[in-house]
């Protein structure tokens, strides 16, 4: 089976007073997996999923994503590459506060012509996509990110992710604002879309609970080792 994401031998080093490595010898995700990996607070989540999706880059190793060779790509192909193949969902969201839920979706289409032209309409899709993930269509039209709760915001985010079929979505921890029973509702309404969508789902967090709603489920500290040190 083709791989979504593919590590081997990757080694990453942030240079600073503190200084913190993280080493990943394999890591393969077959296209169309949900896979789940579960890491504590400091152990290297965000940081690889930074590298999986090109926005910092190893000093060693390879990270082939959908086929393409990251390190082929110079930092402006790279750019491209992440708007137009993956749909990334933050931890905080980044939304602009005081633009409507749908400007902040096709806000990303602009960076993405390739996934604007899969869609005959690029408003109708971001309303579709909203209304399976539970916003009021009045709401997703006229309402500011600052008068959401933190439950429509991370809907908004998921839209935004999903839009324009992405071949892959990256979620970094985005249920850790919300009680047990919103989590559950959002990572299915999550999982439909994805399948929906046929795209590869790669979530990170640190609440255990979440692993029985994926395929498959990793702990970070079986697949990498992290090192810090104080210079």
């Amino acid at each position: 089976m083709k791989a979504a994401i593919d590590l081997n031998d990757v080694a990453f080093t942030w240079q600073g007073r503190t200084q913190f490595t993280l080493t990943v010898p394999n890591l393969n995700v077959p296209e169309g997996e949900k896979l789940f990996l579960l890491g504590q607070s400091g152990s290297g989540k965000s940081t690889l999923l930074s590298l999986i999706c090109g926005i910092t880059h190893p000093q060693s190793g390879t990270i082939t994503v959908d086929g393409v060779d990251l390190s082929t790509l110079r930092p402006t192909a790279r750019d491209r590459f992440r708007a137009e193949r993956i749909g990334v969902i933050f931890q905080m969201f980044n939304l602009l506060p005081y633009a409507s839920p749908l400007e902040n979706i096709l806000l990303q289409l602009s960076f993405a012509p390739a996934r604007r032209k899969r869609l005959d309409s690029a408003q109708e899709e971001a309303l579709r996509l909203t209304a399976a993930l539970g916003l009021d269509r009045d709401l997703v039209l006229n309402a500011q990110t600052t008068e959401l709760s933190i439950g429509q915001q991370q809907r908004v985010a998921a839209a935004r992710a999903l839009i324009g079929r992405p071949k892959l979505i990256v979620a970094d921890e985005p249920t850790s604002s919300l009680d047990a029973n919103s989590q559950a509702a959002f990572l299915d309404l999550l999982m439909q879309q994805c399948d929906e969508a046929g795209a590869t789902l790669l979530m990170v967090s640190h609440d255990a609970r979440l692993a029985q709603s994926f395929d498959r489920t990793l702990d970070l500290a079986d697949i990498a080792h992290t090192e810090r040190r104080v210079a």
